[in-house]
């Protein structure tokens, strides 16, 4: 029973995206190490970039900085 977690930062990722890390996320378990999809969890915790650091700073800094 896998369980993965991704972790990103709220940014706009789409239903549709996420749909497919999902299904990808999946299969991939499926293809290499045989898993059965029907008991495989795929979590997606969206994060704030608030609530992201790099290197000592937020994302929400360093994005600013970047602009």
């Amino acid at each position: 029973m896998p369980y993965v977690n991704i972790r990103i930062t709220r940014e706009g990722a789409t239903a549709e995206q996420k749909k497919e890390l999902i299904r990808g996320v999946t299969k991939l378990l499926q293809d290499v190490l045989g898993k059965n999809p029907g008991s495989t969890f795929v979590i997606i915790d969206e994060v704030d970039t608030d609530n992201w650091g790099i290197g000592g700073e937020a994302v929400t800094e360093l994005r600013k900085k970047a602009d």
